[in-house]
């Protein structure tokens, strides 16, 4: 006993002080988050999805449409011509936008007064403006937007990810989702590991504090605490002797010994003490709204996690009071302009940290919603959800900046130039991580599953 004992202090104690995954030793169990090689070279090392939920309206932020000003108050079943069904059947006047369109940067990016930061960092971006859904409502598009199915129950974007390549930094989770208040229509099944092992679902860090439960040892001292570590590392590995291979049983101790390392790590990570005033400052720690103080915690947790190896975060948005995400179907200038507000510093501030650090080279930044928004109205003053065509953007790891792609008609209504589709982005993004989407598999229900089904193309002109 106090051989056994005594091995499990050193574990600990080691596993401490190098980060390394020594709670495994002495098992043949394999480290489902070990560190693996990519299909070829890969541009991005990291990926951060700024998801913004409800769907930005494409043509009040980076769609840019003269006709819609021109035509501004007509029946658009006469100006546009024929209207595809709407969600809410409420079909209002041709709108114009209530924010002013300029060209930015040396490039000359068409981007809206709504994001006035993130239209300073133009020539760092690529805007893709022929996106399309296949669903008009929150639940199936955030579904396709995370998994590449409307279905429940699929894995996430970033649990592929997870499962191709693994983690770089076995002390904190390799997917995390950073949550800024307000759970997606679909729950938390859209950051779901589905029929991947369970090692890949999102680990959510929470906006409030502790970010976490039990993030802090819950024994009353470093010893207590390394022999209840060692007790339940020695009961697992009797309890897998036991019952031979089972993905569960193998992924809930995985989970729980990730866990037991995070405990160690993640109190650091998150704390920005370290961060010099202006790092803050840059991010909007300064601003007079809090909600931008809080996305930029979430901003500036996003690059620390970067730096420490995380391969996926994702970030959802704050939860405004008086706002339903960016779903704007009534009084669409109030409702965007205090999103923009809260989200438009930070991004900013994240490009620049990013790029400053060295770290955008290899970072892929994304910026979308789960669809777009009519070009005429709901009501009077707000916008219907619209999946025939909307705008993203991505930045970094290869990325061309300051450039658009695909286009939609000059209504800003449906793609038509260079259509895509959501399979075609997850294909792309899995390309820039080095993973070919048609070799990426998983054996389930008697076939070969992919993210992108039998579907994707890889955007290429985008890619420099």
């Amino acid at each position: 006993m106090l051989k056994t004992v005594a091995c499990g202090f050193a574990s600990v104690a080691f596993s401490a002080l190098f980060g390394e995954n020594l709670l495994r030793a002495g098992t043949a169990r394999p480290n489902p988050l070990a560190p693996r090689p990519p299909h070829f070279p890969p541009r991005a090392r990291s990926v951060i999805f700024l998801y913004m939920e409800g769907g930005v309206s494409q043509v009040d932020s980076f769609d840019y449409k003269p006709l819609l000003e021109k035509h501004h108050g007509e029946d658009p079943r006469k100006a546009i011509g024929k209207l595809e069904k709407t969600q809410f059947a409420n079909v209002g006047n041709v709108l114009k936008s209530p924010w002013n369109f300029s060209r930015r940067g040396q490039s000359g990016l068409w981007v809206s007064d709504l994001f006035p930061e993130i239209a300073r960092e133009a020539d760092q971006i690529c805007v893709i403006k022929s996106m399309t859904s296949k669903f008009p409502e929150h639940t199936s598009a955030n579904y396709l937007l995370h998994t590449g199915t409307g279905l429940q129950g699929r894995p996430s974007l970033g649990s592929w990810a997870t499962y191709g390549l693994g983690s770089e930094n076995q002390n904190v989770p390799g997917f995390v989702l950073l949550n800024g208040g307000l759970i997606p229509s679909g729950g938390m099944d859209n950051f779901y590991n589905g029929f991947l092992p369970a090692t890949y679902q999102a680990s959510v860090f929470e906006s409030k504090d502790p970010p976490l439960a039990n993030i802090q040892p819950s024994e009353k001292s470093p010893h207590l605490q390394a022999l209840k570590t060692s007790l339940i590392r020695d009961l697992d590995e009797q309890t897998l002797q036991q019952a031979g291979h089972l993905d569960a049983l193998e992924s809930a101790i995985a989970n729980h010994e990730l866990a037991a390392r995070m405990q160690l790590t993640v109190p650091e990570l998150l704390s920005l003490e370290g961060e010099t005033e202006a790092t803050k400052k840059l991010y909007g720690f300064d601003s007079d709204y809090e909600f931008t103080r809080s996305y930029a915690k979430q901003c500036l947790t996003a690059r620390r996690l970067v730096e420490r190896g995380v391969r996926f975060i994702e970030l959802t948005c704050p939860k405004i009071n008086g706002f339903d995400r960016w779903d704007a179907h009534g009084d669409l200038r109030k409702n965007h302009a205090g999103n923009a507000r809260a989200v438009d510093q930070p991004i900013r501030g994240l490009l620049i940290d990013l790029k400053q650090r060295g770290l955008l080279d290899d970072t892929l930044v994304v910026f979308s919603g789960e669809f777009g928004r009519t070009p005429f109205a709901q009501g009077s003053d707000g916008r219907d959800h619209n999946e025939y065509g909307f705008s993203l953007w991505m930045a970094g790891a290869g990325v061309k900046g300051g450039m658009s792609f695909g286009e939609t008609d000059d209504w800003g209504y449906k793609a038509a130039v260079d259509k895509l589709e959501m399979h075609d982005l997850h294909a792309t993004l899995l390309y820039l991580l080095g993973l070919d989407h048609t070799k990426l598999t998983y054996r389930f229900s008697g076939r070969d599953i992919r993210l992108t089904d039998v579907y994707g193309e890889v955007i290429h002109p985008i890619i420099s």
